[in-house]
């Protein structure tokens, strides 16, 4: 089978090894694979990554210095069974699964193991077990979002969100995108969203975000407050802190991942906000400890997706429940998959570009 493979920060094609299936397990055919900005962060900081999961007991630990094939945003369709595999899987199937391979050694996670290609391979092994078939004729490419939008519906509820919050998405790339519609999805609101980027501030409002923002010209931070604070309140009147008038609750998704952006929030954020933090920077960073303390701020850091979002999502997708038709804006073949990776840089060329491996 030929793969896109990662090789010392580059990405080359080349035919790997053929694969079979094991006890419990299928041999896939990749329909499409999306490329996460965790693969990007993989590519130029590999061995920091690596580094750091091991030392947070993170899942994502391999050797940086070996060949990798990435992708673990996925639709397939099922080509061989090993034994031991339900007879309500059939060949021909297409599915989706939870990006994890089960070994009698140790869970592998797919996209991110040394020993099993991800979905830049015409071919795959995947747990029968954690298959999810893909319903409604829905299109693998989107049926392959299923992953990126579970990461923002796990934030949102680890955030506890609620109709009395007042939320605040800042950064509107993949990850914010897919805050927004599962904020929608859930009927919460008003949902504010910011960002620099114009195509990302249009990709916001067709998410369903009810007030896009150009942090460049209007503070986010400033809208967010005249959205939580009774009309006509005096937000510089001291006697507010005895309590009598309180906002709305407020909730900060932060969805940039750059050194600086947990800090500027903690500075704009309202007294007992809670700051959600769904970005990967993947550098040091610095907060002001006595900005938290003295407004009573709840920082709350988040990462993945249950087994259980992750098949709501795919649900929500296939019933039209989650629109996420526009954030496909590109697709490769693997011969692409070198310069998508550049591409993806540009947030007006692209949000999700989607790898077809048999393009």
């Amino acid at each position: 089978m030929r793969a896109a493979v990662t090789r010392q920060g580059h990405i080359v094609v080349e035919t790997a090894e053929d694969l079979a299936p094991s006890t419990g397990d299928v041999l896939v055919k990749t329909l499409a694979c999306g490329i996460c900005g965790s693969d990007l962060h993989a590519l130029k900081h590999g061995h920091e990554m690596v580094r750091n999961q091991k030392e947070t007991g993170g899942p994502l630990v391999y050797d940086a210095d070996r060949d990798l094939v990435m992708g673990h945003e996925f639709c397939v369709e099922i080509l061989d069974k090993g034994q031991g595999v339900d007879d309500d899987l059939r060949v021909g199937d297409v599915v989706c699964s939870f990006p994890i391979l089960l070994r009698p050694d140790r869970i592998h996670t797919i996209g991110y193991s040394n020993e099993y290609p991800g979905g830049y391979a015409e071919h795959m092994l995947l747990s029968s077990q954690l298959l999810l078939p893909v319903r409604n004729g829905l299109a693998p490419e989107l049926a392959a979002l299923t992953e990126p939008m579970a990461v923002g519906r796990h934030a949102v509820e680890k955030s506890h969100a609620t109709s009395d919050d007042v939320c605040l998405v800042v950064g509107c790339g993949p990850v914010g995108l897919a805050v927004i519609a599962a904020l929608k999805q859930k009927g919460l609101g008003p949902v504010i969203a910011a960002d620099f980027s114009p195509r990302r501030r249009q990709l916001a409002e067709a998410m369903g975000a009810d007030e896009v923002l150009d942090p460049a010209v209007t503070s986010p931070y400033e809208s967010w407050q005249q959205a939580a604070w009774p009309e006509g309140v005096d937000r510089d009147d001291p006697t507010l802190r005895l309590g009598t008038t309180k906002p709305k609750p407020g909730l900060i998704f932060e969805c940039v991942g750059i050194p600086g952006v947990i800090d500027q929030i903690m500075h704009g954020a309202m007294r007992d906000t809670r700051i959600v933090v769904v970005g990967v920077c993947m550098e040091s960073d610095n907060v002001r400890p006595l900005t938290g303390i003295g407004k009573e701020l709840n920082i709350q850091f988040v990462l993945g997706y249950t087994r259980e979002e992750f098949a709501d999502t795919l649900r929500g997708i296939s019933e039209g429940d989650l629109i996420v038709d526009q954030l496909v804006t590109g697709r490769v073949g693997l011969e692409g998959v070198a310069q998508a990776f550049q591409d993806l840089g540009d947030p007006e060329a692209h949000a999700k570009i989607i790898v077809e491996p048999w393009r």
